[in-house]
């Protein structure tokens, strides 16, 4: 039967009309109800009301369309998986996989409601796959589809999921719509060429998917830079935009000296995402030619008051963008809010080396130079400015001086009060100083305002910052502290505290009497999490002695962790 309903295109500017078939009508009438579009009289039985008629309708059509489908032409069969040579999981961790995959979508804590005892599954994937990933293991042909389900759901997962699942994974991806995601934006493992085969480095430079080209880019580039750089500008021209920036990204790895002819010729790209990449990345280079403009622009914008005596400094922000400021990276229209000249100070004094201000500024250290008063309030546009510039140049002296001592308050600080950009100066610390500095800040102020900071810290925690994040917690707890404000420090020490610490934490898990004045429940909620920590603890250490091929501690019986896990306590 043809339908002749005709549907005018709602644009209504071709006058174009469409045909629509009777299950197109059907579904129609279905989703908006019969009331307000009644099907077409000729494919309903008469006598009937429309909704009755409608459904009889719907299972006629059913099998009229189920009866009219004819047989396909067989497909030509896929290539056969590729070789994957890395080593063969153990049998006991392939079966801890199998439940962590089966349990993935479950969740302790659904709803904001208590999470009970048991670990939390939802991060147990990431960290197993981490420690995968590390041993070097390729992950069972028969796992591969509710691995990359996994990663299809939970972005967080794609890097670590698609480096396990390795060459095959690839391979499947490209047999399903749904697993598409891994076609692009991550290598999947695929079997790429030896860096120092040209002709075989070329073909999928210039032939293979997106994901491909990335992960060939970093491979070569990691044996040979000057040949990643010549492999980027034999296609540069005919990139898109978007691939451009990506490509220009990789260069962050390595980035040396070697690379400013390149990227000086990208700070005249057709696109000003490019260009501001390539400006971030010169500027990240002390010696390059773009640093000494930026740092002679910042030199006269920055200087000490000699009327002053010489111990205040003084600050003249630029009085336009003009064109070669703009060519080196500065955006000229400040966000909303933002005066223009503060603006374009920023910009100067994150661009420029940080050996500029010593000289500059009397021959002092960073330390006396961010303890300087700045006249006329520029203090806090100069701080967050050479704060920006010690995490792009990963200055850990500059960094060390604006983070200033870990007992001062954050708002009295010679940097930022901002723990977000505390925790990015962090990040150009060395591991262990940067687990001091966050230890004493937790002894000095507690864990309210340090969640951010412990995020940045190197896993598994030290001993030292481990000890100081259970002391807070304890005291919490003795305080009858609300505890439910602090699950989300306890989830991050059942993710980042050392498994051997579980012994030590036995103690906390007893319930104790609470204060008059603490929150009704707590004591129960604090033993339950304390339990639920060193079961994590101890799960984790399991783990790791299956992935070691052996069996572990724990329960087995039971499921593990996250990225950075740790070794086990020795026997």
């Amino acid at each position: 039967m043809t339908d002749t309903t005709r549907t005018i295109d709602p644009a209504g500017s071709t006058g174009t009309t469409r045909v629509t078939t009777p299950w197109e009508g059907l579904v129609t009438s279905a989703l908006l109800g019969t009331e307000r579009r009644t099907p077409p009289a000729e494919i309903l039985a008469p006598g009937k009301e429309a909704p009755v008629a409608l459904l009889d309708a719907a299972a006629l059509h059913t099998v009229r369309r189920r009866a009219g489908l004819l047989p396909a032409r067989a497909a030509a069969r896929p290539e056969p998986a590729p070789h994957d040579g890395r080593a063969r999981l153990p049998d006991a961790a392939g079966r801890r996989l199998s439940r962590l995959l089966a349990d993935r979508s479950a969740s302790s804590g659904g709803g904001g409601g208590r999470r009970g005892a048991a670990p939390d599954l939802t991060e147990l994937l990431p960290q197993w796959l981490a420690a995968a990933n590390e041993h070097g293991y390729r992950a069972p042909a028969a796992v591969l589809p509710a691995l990359l389900d996994a990663a299809r759901a939970r972005t967080d997962l794609r890097p670590q999921a698609l480096t396990f699942a390795g060459p095959r994974g690839l391979w499947l991806a490209r047999l399903n719509p749904e697993w598409k995601f891994a076609l692009r934006g991550a290598s999947g493992g695929a079997l790429l060429p030896d860096p120092r085969d040209g002709e075989a480095v070329r073909l999928l430079w210039e032939e293979g998917l997106f994901a491909e080209r990335v992960a060939l880019l970093a491979v070569v580039r990691a044996q040979d830079a000057e040949a990643s750089r010549a492999l980027l500008a034999s296609t540069w021209s005919t990139e898109r935009a978007e691939d451009r920036l990506m490509f220009l990204d990789s260069l962050r790895t390595g980035l040396s000296g070697a690379d400013e002819p390149f990227l000086e010729r990208a700070l005249s790209d057709r696109s000003r995402n490019v260009r501001h990449t390539a400006a971030e990345l010169l500027s990240a280079l002390p010696g390059s030619a773009l640093a000494g403009r930026m740092a002679a622009r910042a030199a006269t914008c920055v200087s000490m008051d000699r009327t002053g005596g010489g111990q205040v400094i003084t600050v003249e922000a630029p009085h336009e963008c003009d064109a070669d400021m703009q060519r080196d990276g500065v955006v000229p229209a400040p966000p909303a809010g933002r005066g223009e000249r503060s603006w374009w100070l920023g910009q100067l004094v994150e661009a420029a080396p940080l050996a500029t201000w010593p000289a500059r500024l009397g021959g002092r250290t960073p330390e006396e130079i961010v303890a300087l008063p700045v006249l006329d309030d520029w203090a806090d546009e100069l701080h967050a400015a050479w704060c920006r510039a010690a995490v792009r140049q990963r200055d850990a002296r500059w960094s060390t001086a604006l983070l200033g001592t870990p007992a001062a308050s954050p708002a009295a600080g010679p940097g930022t009060s901002s723990l977000a950009e505390r925790a990015k100066l962090l990040a150009t610390l060395p591991p262990a100083e940067r687990a001091s500095w966050v230890a004493s800040f937790i002894a000095a102020h507690g864990l309210s305002e340090a969640f951010q900071l412990l995020g940045v810290c190197a896993v598994p925690w030290a001993e030292p910052l481990g000890r100081a994040v259970v002391d807070a917690l304890d005291i919490a707890r003795d305080a009858g502290s609300y505890p439910w404000s602090f699950s989300g420090v306890m989830g991050l020490a059942e993710r980042c505290l050392d498994p051997a610490e579980a012994s030590r934490l036995e103690l906390l898990t007893a319930t104790q009497d609470e204060p008059e004045d603490a929150s009704p429940g707590a004591g129960g909620y604090w033993s339950e999490a304390f339990r639920r920590l060193v079961s994590t603890l101890r799960l984790r250490a399991s783990m790791l002695a299956e992935l070691k091929g052996r069996n572990g501690p724990g329960d087995l019986g039971q499921l593990a962790e996250p990225t950075g896990l740790t070794e086990p306590a020795a026997p």
